[in-house]
């Protein structure tokens, strides 16, 4: 495996527990890209635990919010890893910055094939959370990974279908389509003159007066105190320009509705992104023949970024996961 360079000091946005163990790890995939992982473990288990992997949002690092839902759910008594994706944090892959929905689905099956061999893991119990863009790319990898026994998709995105369509699909249509591919495939022509990929810039600072509100959510999680951290995506220069183009034309998600264990789909009601989680559970539940273990939840009141941290409103409904869990994964 690739050598990583892993920082030891608690660098976390949020503070370390009594309640559970600590560890680095890394694990490789099936493209030989080493990931990094923090692995959180009950103090003093004894049995072989159910376990959770754990990722998000997209252009996040598991210092920010997956690490505090790994930390949670450990603290309930779950082996749990998050990990950062292929190309950013800790983990390894060059060029960095870049984004997958067969890679990125793929680290996600990459955690599944390192949980399965731990020899305090019930390899018959095992879940996933995929926060933000990674409740998209969680439902892809349940759709795909048997091995899957629980997924929780939380304030999710379908970057497919973003990419695509843009905002609120406010750009879905062959013309607007057409003109974005203009537009990457020439800076695709200028990065390979140049021998770099240029960022796309993470969120906006400082904060235009006119922002949208959703913007006006991501600043105050990613550019503040809350949620800064030194090697997000999204708190400093972003993903490359080029770097989810692959995302427009591979639509995830295809067969969510083939998906026989369960899966939970949550969303705050006020959130941008809301109308995603509902279209996925729509999309999982239509013509489907395993629709009991499935599940939406709208937690009233809440806006997207109230799901990574709590948004100091304690939105993140976590007796809800572990009953989730404990009821699909034993």
């Amino acid at each position: 495996m690739n050598e990583l360079k892993l920082t030891n000091e608690w660098d976390k946005t949020f503070p370390k527990s009594e309640k559970v163990e600590h560890k680095k790890v890394t694990f490789r995939n099936r493209y030989g890209i080493t990931l990094a992982a923090d692995m959180y473990t009950p103090k003093n288990a004894e049995s072989k635990l159910a376990a959770i992997a754990v990722c998000g949002p997209f252009g996040a690092v598991k210092e920010q919010c997956s690490g505090l839902y790994a930390q949670t759910m450990a603290e309930r008594g779950f082996l749990t890893i998050a990990f950062d994706p292929s190309f950013t944090g800790e983990s390894g892959g060059t060029p960095r910055y870049m984004a997958s929905p067969d890679i990125n689905t793929e680290d996600f099956m990459a955690t599944v094939d390192f949980l399965s061999v731990q020899d305090n893991v019930d390899p018959e119990k095992i879940g996933i959370i995929g926060i933000c863009g990674w409740g998209g790319l969680a439902i892809n990898a349940a759709a795909l990974d048997t091995r899957i026994k629980a997924t929780v998709a939380s304030t999710m995105y379908d970057m497919a279908r973003v990419n695509a369509n843009g905002y609120f699909d406010a750009e879905d249509s062959e013309e607007q389509r057409y003109q974005k591919k203009v537009a990457l495939n020439a800076q695709r022509i200028k990065d390979f003159k140049t021998g770099e990929y240029a960022l796309g810039g993470g969120v906006v600072d400082p904060l235009p007066e006119d922002a949208p509100f959703f913007v006006k959510d991501y600043y105050d999680y990613y550019k503040t105190k809350r949620g800064y951290h030194p090697r997000s995506l999204n708190s400093n220069g972003g993903w490359n320009v080029t770097g989810c183009m692959s995302f427009m034309n591979q639509p995830i998600n295809t067969y969510s509705n083939e998906i026989r264990s369960a899966v939970l789909i949550m969303h705050g009601e006020k959130a941008h992104s809301c109308y995603f989680g509902k279209d996925a559970y729509a999309a999982m539940t239509t013509n489907s023949k395993y629709t009991d273990n499935k599940e939406l939840l709208i937690i009233p009141n809440a806006v997207h970024t109230d799901l990574y941290d709590g948004g100091g409103k304690n939105a993140i409904p976590f007796d809800k996961l572990e009953e989730f869990f404990k009821k699909y994964l034993g």
